[in-house]
């Protein structure tokens, strides 16, 4: 659904559609970074882990960023950084206490590592973007990158879900999709990809560090996730690792 709205919206600006050949392969591979990579695993991490929680574990995104950016992007990985690392491993460990103290390997467990690893692969679609797409039309990339992830997407789902258990004749559903396919899929990943091409990957992952603290808070007004401590305790050093990251360099933005 987002990706037709942007194709439609790419006919009424009278814009070129089709990348050239040598594109495809580049397209390609970010579509499965994001889509399949942190889209997929996690949604389907969520099915065993709290909204809230979600919310923090996947973003440790911006921490991930910075490391791999120093080593892709040339953008310096300073102390404030690897304080940030720190802060945000110490975080991560703190959530997944309770598992790993009696060494126990369930469900939720298995939804936080992939909550995790979707994280990690948000990062390096973060990264790749800004390396291989850093001037290209943001709308034609975000539709084509919505395209090809939501077909391989439809065609694991048909193996994985039970597509026609789903109500689609309620006006809630309907919304429901619209919502998350129109304005949370794809004006976000077309708002994200350009937001990565005008500043550092390592800035603009940053910019976002306020999302784990709005999970928290409507998962627990909203769906009455219930709040430990240790939840509590790792979202705080995520965020931390994230202003961390972001302190030395607001300062040079402003230096420079």
């Amino acid at each position: 659904m987002g990706a037709i709205c942007l194709f439609i919206l790419q006919l009424v600006l009278r814009k070129n559609i089709f990348p050239e050949k040598s594109e495809w392969l580049k397209i390609f591979w970010v579509s499965l970074l994001i889509c399949i990579g942190y889209y997929g695993l996690s949604t389907f991490g969520m099915q065993y882990v709290g909204s809230g929680l979600s919310a923090i574990l996947v973003y440790t995104m911006p921490i991930i960023t910075s490391v791999l950016a120093h080593f892709i992007l040339a953008e310096k990985l300073n102390r404030q950084k690897l304080l940030g690392l720190g802060f945000g491993t110490l975080g991560i460990i703190a959530i997944l206490w309770p598992q790993l103290r009696h060494l126990q390997f369930n469900l939720v467990l298995l939804g936080e590592l992939l909550i995790i690893l979707a994280a990690f692969f948000w990062a390096c679609a973060t990264v790749y973007t800004k390396k291989e797409f850093a001037s290209y039309d943001k709308l034609k990339l975000t539709m084509w990158q919505l395209l090809m992830g939501g077909l391989i997407l439809l065609g694991l789902s048909f193996f994985t879900e039970a597509l026609f258990s789903i109500q689609w004749n309620t006006s809630m559903t309907i919304i429901y999709v619209m919502y998350s396919s129109v304005l949370g899929t794809a004006l976000a990943f077309f708002m994200w990809n350009w937001i990565v091409s005008q500043i550092d990957a390592s800035i603009a992952s940053i910019s976002i560090m306020s999302v784990p603290l709005l999970g928290i808070f409507f998962g627990h007004i909203q769906l009455q996730e219930p709040l430990s401590l240790n939840i509590l305790m790792g979202a705080i050093l995520i965020c931390l690792g994230i202003l961390s990251c972001s302190i030395k360099s607001k300062n040079v933005m402003k230096m420079n």
